[in-house]
Formats: C-alpha cells, sequence, structure tokens
C-alpha cells in the first residue's frame, strides 16, 4: 500500500426514510451493520460502516431518514443527527425510490445545498420500476433537480448496478493513509448491535404504531466458555405499551426473544443466552436526558 495514492474519507448517506439506505450499506460492505425493517425510521442513529480496499478506505455515514413532523425530542435529534453528516462527509450519497418522489424527499434534496460535498443521486428500487422504460425517464428527471454529480439506478436488495457505483466514489475521495484499522467494519460496539437486532425483531413483530415508543438498552453482558449471556432492558413509554411488547401469557416476548436469540447465535458464533425485561420510563422519546443516557446521539 502505497499513502501516496490511498484514498479515505466519509461517505454521508442521507434520504428520506424507507428509502433503503441501510439495506444500500449493509449490501455494500457485506455484512448487517445497520437493521433493517420495512417500517420508517428504524435507523435512529449515526452509524459508520467502513469498506477497505487495498486502495482506499470509504467510511460510510448510515444516518435517519431525514422527516418532517419531528415533533418529539427524538425525532428532532435524528433529524440534527442526519443533517450533520453533510457537514463532514467529502460525499454524499442521496438515496431516492425510483418508483416515486416525495416532499420529504424535496426536503432532504434542499439541504443539499448547505453541503459543500459532491452528491451523487442514487436511485434505489429499480427492480419495482415497470416497464423498465420508465427508468430512463426518472433518471433523467432526477439529473434536472440539482446538480449532481451523478445519477446512478440501483437495486440494493438484489445488488444490481452496486459495483458501477462503487467505482465512482473513490475519486471523491482525499488521498490520505487508512483512517480507521484496515479490519474495523463498524465504529460501533456489540452490545450497541445487539440492542439493535433486538429492536428490529421488536419492530417486525409489533404492530405499526408501538416500535416507535419503544428502545433497548444492555445491561449486561457476559462471554463463558459455555457463550453469552445476554440481559436486555426494553424500554416503553406508557404501562399501556408494556402489556403489547409482552403479548399475552408473554408470547410477544417470547417470539421476539427466540427470533434475536437465533439471529445472535449465527453473528457471534456462540451459544446465547437472552434474558429481556420490559420496563416503563415515562415519555422517555421527549426527554432529552433520558435519550442520551440511552445511548442516542447528541444534537
Amino acid at each position: 500500500m502505497s499513502s501516496g495514492n490511498y484514498r479515505a474519507g466519509f461517505v454521508a448517506v442521507v434520504g428520506r426514510p424507507n428509502v433503503g439506505k441501510s439495506t444500500l450499506i449493509n449490501a455494500i460492505v457485506g455484512s448487517k451493520i445497520s437493521i433493517v425493517t420495512r417500517k420508517p425510521q428504524t435507523t435512529r442513529h449515526r452509524i459508520l460502516a467502513m469498506h477497505t480496499t487495498d486502495t482506499e478506505q470509504i467510511a460510510f455515514v448510515d444516518t435517519p431518514g431525514l422527516h418532517r413532523n419531528a415533533r418529539k425530542v427524538m425525532n428532532r435529534m435524528m433529524n440534527k443527527t442526519a443533517a450533520n453528516a453533510l457537514i463532514d462527509a467529502d460525499l454524499v450519497l442521496f438515496v431516492t425510490d425510483a418508483t416515486r418522489w416525495t416532499d420529504e424527499d424535496q426536503d432532504v434534496l434542499q439541504r443539499l445545498h448547505d453541503s459543500k460535498a459532491s452528491a451523487i443521486a442514487v436511485l434505489n428500487k429499480i427492480d419495482k420500476v415497470h416497464p423498465r422504460e420508465e427508468l430512463l425517464r426518472v433518471i433523467g428527471k432526477m439529473a434536472q433537480r440539482y446538480a449532481f454529480s451523478d445519477v446512478v439506478p440501483i437495486s440494493a436488495t438484489r445488488g444490481e448496478n452496486l459495483d458501477a457505483l462503487m467505482k465512482l466514489i473513490p475519486k471523491f475521495l482525499p488521498e490520505s493513509p487508512p483512517l480507521f484499522p484496515q479490519d474495523m467494519v463498524s465504529d460501533r460496539s456489540e452490545a450497541f448491535h445487539t440492542a439493535e437486532l433486538i429492536r428490529e425483531k421488536l419492530t417486525i413483530h409489533l404492530r405499526q404504531e408501538i416500535p416507535y415508543g419503544l428502545t433497548v438498552q444492555i445491561e449486561h453482558s457476559e462471554r463463558d466458555e459455555y457463550g453469552v449471556a445476554i440481559h436486555a432492558v426494553i424500554w416503553v413509554e406508557r404501562n399501556s405499551q408494556k402489556g403489547i411488547v409482552v403479548g399475552k401469557g408473554g408470547a410477544v416476548l417470547k417470539r421476539v426473544g427466540r427470533a434475536a436469540r437465533l439471529e445472535l447465535k449465527k453473528e457471534l458464533g456462540v451459544p446465547v443466552h437472552l434474558e429481556l425485561w420490559v420496563k416503563v420510563k415515562d415519555n422517555w422519546a421527549d426527554s432529552e436526558k433520558d435519550l442520551l443516557s440511552l445511548g442516542y446521539d447528541a444534537p
């Protein structure tokens, strides 16, 4: 490796909720760095995911989806976290859903004007565009909206055209030695990823409104020769939510715990003993003090 022509830098991945930002990053890195569900606002934190080769190191910054109606403190912190990622980026990937353009997409686009970084428009979910000829019109329309360095159509779930996107990115990065250890794939701890994986399973198994009122905190994790024992608390905002998360006879919590345990066992490569408790912290999502104590990024 020659530091004289090695490139390294930060690539902010931004867009409205549910356009596939986390799916894209996971596909590029080849590892589940960020949790993914069909529900919007699944990503709540800024997460770095590193892609390192012999010629470049790309630090992808996965961000919460920028959204309107940020009524609670948590939502405003998420918006601020996403907006801050634009400030330090060497390149911005503006991800949209190729099947539709919304007012929230326009809101995110407006924020690009505040960034000094070059931007590539990434049209995701092209596998859902029918007829295929319609894609040419969508690409042309996107190119007219902003002075993008390029417009790249992809399907993150199918891995379609990701190679073309990856070939474009390095030229926007400064010449620099690697910014992180070469074997590092994320800046987040094992405890963070464990908590997020449990929250993912809760989001999948619970009905529409409940996932936005809960978060997960790892209280204790211990490894020994038999595997790893994890104790986690699921925090909800109201007593009524606690009953829904637990379910009749504990059925919902058991399903969530089993799904999380199986995936954790696969990821960690050892047997996992997982214990979950559900506790109430009144209106935690609207309290900056509670959010900071639960590991949310400071605004």
